[in-house]
């Protein structure tokens, strides 16, 4: 058994490479067999646990305070010490099993990413791969610098978003408009880390043999069920099913806001959500402080199951939460893995919206996974697909949406859960967008190096996704939207996911409408598999199918137009 490995947070996040490089050394030269097998991967399971648990550890200090100078060499020293050295060191342990022939039982979708894996890994590699996560925590200060001055002070972008929600349309147009000259500020910034990516990117596809990068991510993402193809045919799903429903969404928001027609600082994030709500209704003021964010949480997730309600207040007790938006502070919201205590941190920008319920929801139906996976017994079995891993948080904000009346009042919740559904609605040709341009970019990578290329092909399937808001005028901030999604930047292909979850969930919810017990029960015995099954088969314990297609997506739209037309009335 491997002894010395760090216990305790403080000692770990100072291990250095020459300790752990100790562990992989023994690993590596000891025996395999049928007879030792277990012991070998128990301690191999364990050392990848810590290191595991390190980088998020680091990541989470980097992100609470991106101004963090010890935490920022921490993660750096790590970079350029640990990770590539980590990386190659993995992939000697993963040729050694292979090469061994065994195969452990609940080991086959581990294998089946080794083998994968395997064929990915490039010694040359490891530095580019260790590059691209510096170009990451440079995105991440440009965005987290990003503040402006209003009503005599200074507030993030996030926190200056609430203006949207509120009824004085000059307002909101004052409020979008200081927002958009301080991300335009940026532009040159970000476009020329752009150009640093994509290069980088080429190298890495082309060291492993990949014709593009597009084929390097799908492997490397471990996607085995669905294909380019198949994200082209959902673009298709949703552009003949979903944008109809928008479009009415829209007609509907249009005409109660009574203006001619609906702007971006008309809608609720500024860009492609539901419109903010007409004059003489408020928006929703779901809390005033982190501590009634929690409480008011806490009180859903057990209504939803008292389980899922003591996780989420072990969460609470053991400081595993940053939920306030502050100055720097990065953005956006996330749930990691402390991996060797099994246990999930979250992290969200909060600052009193609807939204930062359905945020820290989402982030908790993470969490959650995170502690039904607890008992599985290999770290290599904890790797679960993206496309089902949004499930846990998307199944989780469905799940929880009869119980928002521990925020708001009867009438307050029904409205909150009618904006929750438009916005699902809206989200799919949102997504649409995102993904088809990753394609396109990896697709043209000369033309997809060029931030103008890029701007035009943005630009061209805004126009064609979200037909309903009037950008006129406004061209420049349309077209280097995709400056300001972060997974095109830091997760190449990390988005079409969510729009296959959400359909998956929506399935979730469907059953819970006839069986809410069923359903949440099916929903923790899928979420408890981890990555011992297939895609398909994670979808099947959970009461959904992995689908994309017309049929299944109208089906989807249908019960959520239904309900809304419910709540409404």
């Amino acid at each position: 058994m491997l002894k010395n490995i760090p216990s305790n947070p403080t000692a770990l996040i100072n291990w250095k490479w020459e300790e752990i490089a100790l562990h992989y050394k023994d690993l590596a030269a000891r025996p395999l067999t049928a007879s030792n097998a277990d012991g070998w991967l128990a301690d191999w399971s364990r050392l990848g646990e810590h290191l595991e648990e390190l980088y998020a550890r680091l990541q989470v200090a980097t992100s609470v305070n991106t101004t963090d100078k010890e935490a920022d060499e921490r993660m750096n020293k790590f970079l350029n010490t640990i990770y590539p050295n980590a990386m190659a060191a993995e992939q000697k342990l993963k040729e050694k099993l292979l090469a061994s022939g065994l195969e452990p039982k609940g080991f086959e979708i581990p294998l089946r990413n080794m083998r994968a894996e395997a064929d990915l890994f490039r010694q040359a590699n490891l530095p580019l791969l260790a590059e691209e996560k510096k170009y990451n925590l440079e995105y991440d200060k440009i965005l987290g610098a990003q503040t402006v001055q209003w009503d005599g002070e200074e507030v993030t972008l996030t926190k200056l978003k609430t203006v949207f929600q509120e009824p004085e349309r000059a307002k909101r147009e004052k409020a979008w408009r200081a927002i958009a000259e301080r991300q335009l500020a940026d532009r040159k910034a970000i476009n020329e880390l752009w150009q640093k990516y994509m290069p980088l990117r080429g190298n890495i596809a082309r060291n492993a043999d990949k014709p593009s990068y597009r084929e390097y991510a799908w492997q490397q993402r471990l996607r085995f069920d669905f294909t380019a193809a198949d994200c082209k045919s959902f673009h298709q799903a949703i552009e003949e099913v979903v944008i109809p429903a928008a479009t009415r969404i829209y007609a509907r928001r249009r005409k109660a806001l009574g203006v001619d027609t609906l702007r971006p600082w008309d809608l609720e994030d500024g860009w492609y959500s539901r419109p903010t709500p007409p004059a003489g209704e408020p928006a929703l003021k779901p809390f005033t402080g982190m501590d009634e964010l929690k409480a008011s949480s806490s009180a859903i997730f057990h209504k939803v199951d008292p389980v899922l309600g003591g996780y989420f207040d072990t969460m609470l007790r053991a400081g595993l939460t940053d939920l306030d938006n502050r100055k720097n502070k990065a953005p956006g919201a996330f749930c990691t893995s402390y991996t060797s205590i099994r246990k999930p941190f979250i992290f969200v920008n909060a600052v009193g919206t609807h939204d930062d319920v359905q945020t820290t929801l989402h982030e908790s139906g993470h969490a959650f996974h995170v502690f039904e996976t607890a008992n599985i017994q290999y770290v290599q079995q904890l790797s679960v697909p993206m496309e089902f891993a949004e499930v846990a948080s998307m199944g989780m904000e469905l799940l929880a949406a009869p119980y928002l009346t521990e925020f708001y009042t009867a009438a307050e919740a029904a409205r909150a859960r009618i904006e929750h559904h438009e916005r699902s609605i809206l989200f799919w040709p949102f997504m649409a967008v995102v993904d088809a341009f990753q394609h396109w970019v990896y697709e043209n990578p000369t033309e997809g190096a060029q931030p103008d290329k890029c701007d035009a092909k943005w630009a061209e399937l805004w126009r064609r996704f979200i037909p309903g808001v009037d950008w006129s005028g406004l061209e420049d901030v349309i077209s280097t939207g995709w400056q300001r999604k972060l997974h095109i930047h830091q997760y190449p292909f990390y988005y079409t996911e969510y729009g296959m979850a959400q359909l998956g969930a929506v399935q979730i919810w469907d059953n819970a409408i006839k069986d809410q017990a069923g359903a949440v029960s099916a929903y923790r015995k899928a979420l408890a598999l981890g990555g011992t099954v297939t895609l398909p088969e994670l979808f099947a314990a959970a009461g959904a199918k992995f689908a994309f297609d017309s049929a299944t997506l109208k089906k989807a739209v249908d019960l959520m137009e239904r309900v809304i037309e419910e709540l409404e009335a």
